[in-house]
């Protein structure tokens, strides 16, 4: 037998980040929602543990022991006192180095596939704190809907979402690091007073309202600086998205990825064709959140 599982990209509307800690990590105010574009996870007993991936950029996304999905079935197997040896296969089209957290979503899936299939029985709490140990996104892939993340980002409070946002997102035409993004923040920012993550009061009101122009008067990312210090290229993409009429535009999360909010699907339609035609970026995808997390399906 073999189970699968769906799990959704996300979008950061809120990005607040603090100093780096001693443990070189940084506090976050990280308001996470879920958009409708899915990595699925499928997991087959197999004689040794092995990851296959097919779908866009697949031929990026590491195949050994250092892909968040293989860590998460090691993970709860050595918890269970299995062994691992399953065949993971990631069917992609979460952008891969995007900053839509699709390596944490694909760590999400594997770990709720092979609880599923092996009969582990594990709690969620105790999910959770797997998909915390495994990285700072990961808990939210596999709660989904719209949540505020404090500490790294992994400690989860679900919000209130009154309607529906549609938003467009632009791919770059390559990835930016994660940990560089970091870097550059703590450099662009040294000797600076840099205030402790809070989330926005009127974000978080925007959110429960579910009224588009409330969220695009409210979006932030305190990474933006960095990524676009970084990667230049992404204001131009990010001009062309307001003048095609998006209600706001940022870089999501690390980055590169630019996601553009939009007022209805219709303008999300009319934004996605835009950017397509401005030569400014190498793929547009049109989603709607909040989306449900890791799911079996």
């Amino acid at each position: 037998m073999s189970v699968t599982v769906r799990v959704p990209a996300k979008v950061n509307v809120q990005l607040a980040v603090g100093a780096a800690r001693p443990d070189g990590f940084h506090d976050l105010a990280n308001v996470f929602l879920a958009v409708g574009l899915y990595d699925e996870v499928t997991v087959t007993p197999a004689e040794e543990l092995r990851i296959t991936c097919a779908g866009p950029d697949a031929a990026e996304v590491p195949l050994d022991r250092t892909n968040l999905a293989a860590r998460a079935a090691i993970t709860l197997a050595e918890r269970r006192g299995l062994d691992p040896a399953v065949h993971l296969h990631i069917a992609k089209d979460i952008p891969v180095a995007g900053g839509m957290a699709g390596g944490s979503a694909d760590g999400a899936g594997a770990l709720l596939a092979c609880d599923a299939l092996w009969g582990t029985g594990a709690s969620r709490e105790e999910l959770l704190e797997i998909c915390a140990e495994l990285g700072s996104d990961v808990p939210f892939s596999l709660v989904g809907g719209a949540a505020l993340g404090t500490g790294r980002g992994e400690k989860l409070r679900t919000l209130e979402v009154g309607g529906e946002f549609s938003w467009v997102f632009a791919m770059a035409e390559r990835g930016l690091s994660t940990p560089a993004v970091f870097r550059e923040f703590d450099r662009l920012t040294e000797g600076l007073d840099v205030p402790e993550p809070v989330a926005s009061e009127e974000l978080l009101d925007a959110l429960a309202g579910g009224a588009p122009d409330a969220l695009a008067a409210a979006v932030s990312n305190d990474l933006q600086p960095a990524a676009l210090s970084l990667f230049p290229e992404l204001a131009d993409t990010l001009a062309a998205g307001s003048a095609a009429g998006a209600l706001a535009g940022l870089v999501s999360g690390s980055g590169p990825t630019t996601a553009f909010l939009a007022r209805d699907t219709g303008s999300a339609t009319e934004i996605a064709d835009a950017l397509r035609a401005s030569g400014t970026c190498r793929t547009v995808r049109v989603a709607s959140g909040p989306a449900p997390g890791a799911t079996v399906i």
